[in-house]
């Protein structure tokens, strides 16, 4: 059967914005085995004197993570965040209604911003608005980023770190849209709550950046009304709105699953939609971006046999083995974060460790790349520089979910300083076919590289941690300022190429 042909044309002047470092952050909840057992486990073979895994802080600046989210998620809607700073020995042990667990508290914000210096990511931290308010955000707030001299800054001082946090991404509480959340709120309750937690806060540090509390996913029934609602009362105070979103492929539509990303695309837009609308109607000139800050595949049927259960500590909850089918989904739905690059100024893959994560460790044993570490890993090496709107065209193809969808998917970025141009492109198709890439713009482009991941029902485990990882195909050739590539039956692939 003969190939089918998708054509594209790459130009420098297609701008869409700067190819920002926090679109590659990631998420560290207290949830299951993310912190104990995962980034945290005195005693490990590999464990600091902190008890920090250096195996995973390994991985994790491998996996060129920017940013992370903390500490939840769901966890942070019942959290008492002083429980997690002081003598370890002192801490309380509480109920975490979220997960259904007992919290030791063992792990807390000072233990975790130690690891995101050890990490070399920028901490994001996210404060309770569920059973909390504006007085606890503010003492939390002065704990992080205030010098010295009050009661919270000097409490921190006396637990050893003299200089301030300086933590500058601050999430407005998590979810409050959803009847699972503890704390649970209409918009227009949190929307209140959410407008002065931010005037208080911005009041202690101006220099924060806030993020309100979009929907918890596009099929929520209160979608889109209550990203109106909250803004009405948050748009001047906050800087970001978020989005958080999850496919399931548990029902085994493959079509519909490699086409999620036309969904998130959708989602995007919407969102973006309603937030212009609030400014065009308060007289806003300044415009809010959206913080995707959980973001991933999840087979959330899972979720609801590992919560059967008695309390315990860290639990293993949704410890998800991803395919490699899964692999080349996370990498389309970078290339759609990408694409949005304009209005999207951070994104977080949930979770880092164990919790539906790109790490996975065995306990008091070893730490493995799942197959959508590599996707990532990959874009978040190469997206360098400034993202290029790609209008590409080519065959479309049939998905229960998403009807009629586009069989070929890209996004390309181009660090003028380097000269690297990186093609990022995704076959959906269940047959091959060949992309036709206009690179005239770039007389001088020469072809570098070409890797790919393919779809199919492999794993990488302990017993085989490498089993899936990109594959190196032929190196694209350029000739009269064009290359022709060939993209594999459902496969996520990188193109490189150099300009200068």
């Amino acid at each position: 059967m003969p190939m089918t042909t998708a054509r594209v044309t790459i130009d420098p002047s297609f701008r869409v914005g700067p190819a920002h470092r926090r679109l590659f952050g990631s998420f560290v909840e207290h949830m299951g085995r993310c912190v104990y057992g995962g980034v945290f486990e005195p005693g490990h073979p590999e464990a600091d004197a902190l008890g920090l895994r250096r195996d995973v802080l390994e991985l994790t600046r491998e996996l060129g993570v920017s940013v992370v989210r903390y500490p939840g998620g769901n966890f942070v809607s019942s959290y008492r965040w002083e429980d997690g700073v002081g003598p370890a020995g002192d801490r309380p042990r509480r109920l975490d209604l979220a997960w259904k667990s007992i919290e030791t508290n063992a792990f807390g914000l000072d233990e975790f911003m130690h690891w995101t210096r050890e990490a070399g990511v920028e901490p994001m931290l996210a404060v309770n608005l569920g059973t909390r308010g504006v007085q606890e955000a503010c003492d939390l707030l002065e704990y992080a980023n205030h010098p010295g001299g009050t009661h919270f800054s000097d409490l921190r001082r006396k637990h050893g770190v003299d200089e301030p946090y300086g933590v500058k991404l601050w999430c407005l509480g998590n979810e409050l849209d959803g009847p699972w959340q503890v704390g649970h709120k209409t918009a227009d309750e949190y929307g209140r709550l959410a407008a002065e937690t931010a005037r208080a806060m911005k009041l202690i540090d101006p220099t924060i950046s806030l993020v309100a509390c979009g929907s918890s996913n596009r099929g929520m029934p209160t979608f889109a009304g209550w990203e109106a609602t909250v803004l009405e009362h948050t748009y001047e105070f906050v800087d970001y709105i978020s989005a958080h979103t999850y496919y399931d492929p548990s029902d085994g539509d493959r079509a519909s699953i490699l086409a999620s990303a036309v969904d998130m695309d959708a989602f995007i837009r919407e969102v973006v939609a309603t937030a212009d609308h609030i400014a065009a109607k308060q007289r806003h000139k300044r415009r809010l971006q959206i913080s995707f800050d959980e973001w991933n595949v999840w087979y959330q049927s899972r979720l609801r046999t590992d919560m059967d259960r008695d309390w315990v500590e860290a639990p293993a909850l949704i410890e998800d083995t991803y395919t490699a089918t899964d692999a080349v989904v996370v990498g389309d739905l970078l290339m759609t974060l990408l694409r949005h690059a304009d209005r999207v100024g951070v994104a977080c893959q949930a979770q880092l460790a164990n919790v539906i994560a790109p790490i996975r460790t065995g306990t008091n044993g070893p730490a493995w790349r799942q197959t959508i570490f590599h996707p990532f890993a990959l874009t978040a090496r190469h997206a360098r520089g400034t993202v290029l709107r790609t209008e590409p065209t080519g065959p479309t193809h049939e998905t229960k979910r998403y009807g009629d969808v586009s069989t070929v998917d890209t996004v390309a970025t181009h660090d003028e300083e380097t000269g690297a141009l990186t093609v990022f492109a995704v076959n959906r198709g269940d047959r091959d076919l060949t992309l036709d890439l206009d690179l005239r713009a770039f007389d001088t482009a020469h072809g570098e590289e070409h890797l790919a991941i393919h779809a199919s029902d492999a794993v990488n485990d302990a017993a085989a941690p490498d089993r899936v990882t990109p594959i190196a195909h032929d190196l694209p050739t350029v000739d009269s300022g064009r290359s022709s590539v060939r993209l594999r039956a459902a496969s996520w692939n990188l193109i490189r190429f150099t300009t200068s």
